[in-house]
């Protein structure tokens, strides 16, 4: 047997070593268009600022080192540019000349390519680059290490953009990030980005959200945004996303479906016999909407991989989909997120619930602890689990992947407060932040709290409801609702008094539990028109600051 595989890196590679292993005689023949066949795409920026050393370290394996040990064909810089599903030959050249490869079995695994918007002057701009490659690195560094730029602009605030951010400030330049949609990191929701949002200011980054550059004018040291206002920039990065590279399974009858990733089935099968696809370029299910989705991450890449290779072999296999886990590192925090954001499982016309917890990486009495944020996305009446998201110096990272873990178990609401995780003061609390969502959102569940978001709190107060703050006065001094009512939350029993049962509140605090110990107090003594803050003020404070009354 003969595999055929169309590009390496992360889909590729892995199919073509697990398919080895499990095939000792299958002629394996990889065709990668590029210089570099294995390498550590999702290290590159972090070689921009010096934080990796080595430009070696980026390269996986060589050619010649998969040969050695795995038997593979290995042909770099071989661009296919045909494929004829009949007689199942792929065509295409290198270094100017044709060449032809046949195949009984033949892997797609062609990756996706950065999207070049078409912004008039952009392809006159010369201090413009994408980074998707080692090649583009390259020319990157080239040209810090040439024309030792000073002002960066980076086109883009999603994962990569906020990456190669970091690591241009941290190399000593000013950075400006401008994004088109209304918040940076758009898989996330608005009041989690605003925590990245506020760390990358508080780095001297400037931000830049719901513009988009509308040309490029003095060979590219001018940018014009769409309001008017004109940057300068020594150095551009362009990272407005990514497409799938199909245009050569597309020519060759392969069917393809949303933004023109390759349709497969549960064994990665294409339209076409004999040929599979994984990686970027194709269309996964979404495993929480069951729609087809581009989810261009690389462990998922490397799972296909590995799955397709099974599937060749004959060993009972098949492609169950994907959530969508991603993590990155914005200086001093982390974001990270899995499955739906509550935008997206609203735009899906799920019924759709959300609650926030404030909690601690480790134990709160513990020298070190940093504050947590995390957000849970599900289903207020059956508690299936949508999707989540953390923020914070550190821990977000293990609560996510609990969390993803979860979501791809099929848990409900119900069962994280059941999650037995490991507990001692340097690594966490007794009651995990996890845990704490599930309380929390069993309370929603059960009725013994209602929640308000922090995008409804205006048009609650204007329709006459009364916000009650119970911090303490210090805390309040140091900034407050506009209008709020204070009552610390220990002499609020004694203080009923003051209030009207039949009145509309909606108590705050800091971060939401004294709130709800407030919401409880009032519930059982009469107020049934009560609703609590989700998030309460360090959240609101976040992503709305403006709104706020601080101390002169």
């Amino acid at each position: 047997m003969k595999v055929v595989i169309i590009g390496g890196v992360a889909g590729g590679m892995s199919a073509a070593t697990r398919l080895r292993r499990l095939n000792e005689t299958a002629e394996i023949v990889v065709l990668e268009k590029g210089p570099y066949v294995s390498f550590a795409n999702c290290g590159l920026p972090y070689y921009i600022s010096g934080e990796i050393t080595d430009r070696d370290d980026l390269i996986v394996e060589s050619p010649q080192a998969l040969r050695d040990r795995f038997n593979l064909i290995v042909r770099s810089n071989h661009t296919v540019t045909a494929i004829d599903p009949q007689r199942q030959i792929v065509t295409g050249i290198t270094a100017g000349q044709p060449f032809s490869e046949s195949y009984d079995k033949l892997i797609l695994a062609p990756g996706a390519s950065p999207v070049m918007p078409p912004i008039p002057g952009l392809k006159e701009a010369k201090n413009a680059f994408v980074l998707r490659n080692i090649p583009d690195l390259d020319d990157i560094m080239t040209d810090l290490r040439t024309n030792q730029p000073r002002r960066a602009l980076v086109v883009g605030g999603g994962f990569i953009g906020l990456e190669v951010a970091e690591n241009l400030r941290n190399r000593g330049l000013a950075v400006t990030i401008v994004e088109q949609a209304p918040h940076l990191l758009p898989p996330l929701d608005e009041e989690m980005a605003a925590f990245v949002q506020r760390e990358l200011t508080d780095h001297g980054v400037q931000v830049i959200t719901g513009q988009a550059v509308t040309a490029f004018t003095a060979g590219g040291q001018q940018a014009q945004l769409a309001d008017g206002r004109t940057l300068t920039t020594d150095l551009t990065i362009l990272s407005v996303g990514v497409r799938p590279n199909t245009e050569v399974a597309q020519q060759a009858g392969i069917k393809t479906g949303f933004k023109g990733g390759i349709i497969v089935d549960d064994q990665y099968q294409t339209s076409q016999p004999n040929i599979y696809a994984v990686g970027d370029a194709i269309l996964v299910t979404q495993q929480i909407t069951g729609q087809p989705a581009l989810i261009s991450l690389a462990s998922p890449a490397n799972r296909e991989g590995r799955q397709v290779a099974d599937v060749i072999a004959g060993l009972p296999q098949r492609n169950r989909g994907s959530i969508g886990t991603a993590i990155v590192r914005v200086f001093n925090t982390t974001a990270a997120m899995t499955g739906l954001s509550e935008r997206a499982a609203q735009q899906a016309q799920l019924p759709t619930q959300v609650v926030h917890v404030l909690g601690k990486n480790h134990a709160g009495y513990f020298p070190n602890a940093t504050d947590l944020n995390l957000k849970l996305v599900f289903n207020p009446k059956t508690g299936e689990l949508y999707g989540a998201q953390a923020i914070g110096p550190d821990g977000a990272d293990k609560r996510i992947d609990v969390l993803a873990t979860t979501i791809k178990g099929r848990l409900t609401v119900s069962d994280l407060p059941e999650l037995e995780l490991t507990y001692a003061p340097p690594f966490g609390s007794a009651k995990d932040p996890v845990n704490m969502l599930g309380y929390a959102a069993e309370n929603l569940m059960a009725g013994l709290s209602e929640h308000i978001q922090w995008y409804q709190l205006a048009d609650a107060l204007a329709q006459g409801a009364i916000l009650l703050d119970v911090r303490d006065p210090d805390e309040v001094a140091e900034g407050h609702f506009p209008k709020a009512l204070n009552i610390p939350l220990n002499d609020l029993r004694a203080r009923l008094g003051e209030l009207d049962p039949s009145q509309a509140y909606i108590v705050s605090c800091r971060s939401g539990q004294r709130a709800y110990i407030a919401e409880r107090i009032l519930r059982q003594n009469g107020f049934m028109h009560v609703r609590n803050l989700d998030g309460a003020y360090q959240l609101y404070q976040a992503v709305r600051p403006e709104n706020l009354v601080y101390r002169q």
